[in-house]
């Protein structure tokens, strides 16, 4: 996304153009913008060749995992749909990883069935679970076991996963104990140590320790892993002032541990392949002002992009169309659901803006549309693709009659 004589171009296309066609509030994608964060998120890690599997929690768009197959990328899932949709899009099984916590006997069951490459347990109850469906298949199956290091992520505290009060993983010690119950299961091959510490991550530092404890507890164990899943969680820049991750010194960080341990690293990164590719597209309805400030009141809500009220996370606010005319007085944009946290951004000044004008919430590619709902009955956003000078839905406006 760039500026042209003031106006914004989403690629070839002027995203008011966009707006007027398919409507607001529009999540936009830029394919080239995709294609290029895939590169480089190779390119800072060639020197190891991971296996890098896309996290479909960020955004489980069909079309966009059918780019993410096209590059060769696996896939990390969290549920039943996530998987399906992944081998829908053509993903092979033996490239995907199941995470999470709770995995019902289902799903267990299901991810057995279609032979994928891991399902990475949580708890010694889910090991026996695996264990118990694996014994009716009459089959051996690949597992991993997540650590919980208890590492602050210098992140925000909802989105730590890492530490010992949170859900995540098993502590070493306990770590330690079910690999010795379970390492001479007829029915089970613990092969991978998994880990991550949580999400929106900017310094190397945290991820130095994760991987100085991983070494420490491979070496503990006396276990020959062939995998260790460093998770993902690598961040993206939501304003000018935010810092990028040194990808460098991670990826020697790397280096230095495999060359101690013949093992195959996997990535599961979601946010810095998908996070900055769309801006959601929104339309003022109202201007309301009052004495300190204004309420620039939008068509998009909380339902449509609920990190704001959710996370406190921030995303830019972008006019369509810049002027010179800048306003010195509070400006909350703000959604019209009947709830005080329904605001995208407060700011202290901003342009002068008109009532039925276009603006672009910025960096919503990760968490934005899969996070959305019906809350209030209001119908989700559509999905649109710009690939240079041309435009594609990949997900139509729900209708009311679908919902209600």
């Amino acid at each position: 996304m760039n500026f042209k004589n003031n106006k914004l171009y989403i690629e070839n296309i002027e995203a008011t153009k966009i707006a007027r066609k398919f409507g607001t509030p529009s999540y936009c994608y830029s394919l080239n913008r995709l294609k290029n964060n895939i590169r480089n998120f190779k390119n800072n890690f060639k020197s190891i060749k991971p296996l890098i599997c896309f996290s479909v929690k960020s955004n489980s768009n069909l079309q966009i995992l059918k780019e993410i197959k096209k590059s060769a990328m696996g896939a990390d899932v969290v549920s039943k749909g996530e998987l399906i949709i992944a081998l829908k899009a053509g993903i092979h099984p033996k490239k995907i990883v199941f995470s999470g916590i709770g995995k019902t006997f289902d799903e267990i069951k299901f991810a057995i069935e279609k032979n994928i490459l891991l399902i990475n347990a949580e708890s010694e109850s889910e090991i026996k679970e695996i264990e118990k469906i694996a014994k009716t298949k009459k089959k051996k199956i690949n597992i991993g076991l997540r650590l919980n290091p208890n590492i602050d992520a210098k992140t925000l505290k909802k989105i730590s996963t890492g530490k010992n009060e949170d859900k995540f993983g098993v502590v070493e010690s306990n770590f330690l104990k079910i690999l010795k119950k379970f390492r001479d299961s007829k029915y089970l091959y613990i092969k991978c140590l998994s880990i991550h510490i949580g999400s929106q991550i900017i310094d190397y530092r945290p991820y130095a320790k994760m991987i100085n404890i991983v070494q420490n507890t491979i070496k503990k164990s006396k276990h020959k892993f062939d995998f260790v899943d460093l998770g993902g969680g690598m961040g993206i820049k939501y304003n000018n002032k935010s810092k990028l991750l040194n990808y460098k010194k991670y990826n020697l960080i790397i280096k230095k541990f495999l060359k101690k341990n013949n093992v195959k690293i996997i990535f599961e990164p979601g946010r810095s392949i998908i996070g900055d590719t769309a801006v959601l597209l929104t339309k003022i309805i109202y201007i309301k002002a009052i004495k300190k400030k204004n309420f620039i009141i939008l068509d998009a809500a909380m339902n449509d992009l609920i990190r704001p009220a959710l996370y406190g996370a921030k995303h830019q606010i972008i006019p369509l169309k810049r002027n010179n005319k800048i306003i010195n007085k509070i400006h909350d944009f703000v959604g019209p659901i009947c709830e005080s946290t329904d605001k995208f951004l407060s700011l202290k000044k901003y342009q002068k803006l008109n009532e039925k004008e276009i603006l672009g919430i910025c960096d919503v590619g990760a968490y934005g549309m899969v996070l959305s709902s019906n809350y209030n009955l209001r119908t989700k956003a559509s999905e649109i693709m710009v690939n240079k000078s041309s435009l594609r839905v990949i997900l139509k406006r729900q209708k009311l009659n679908n919902i209600i």
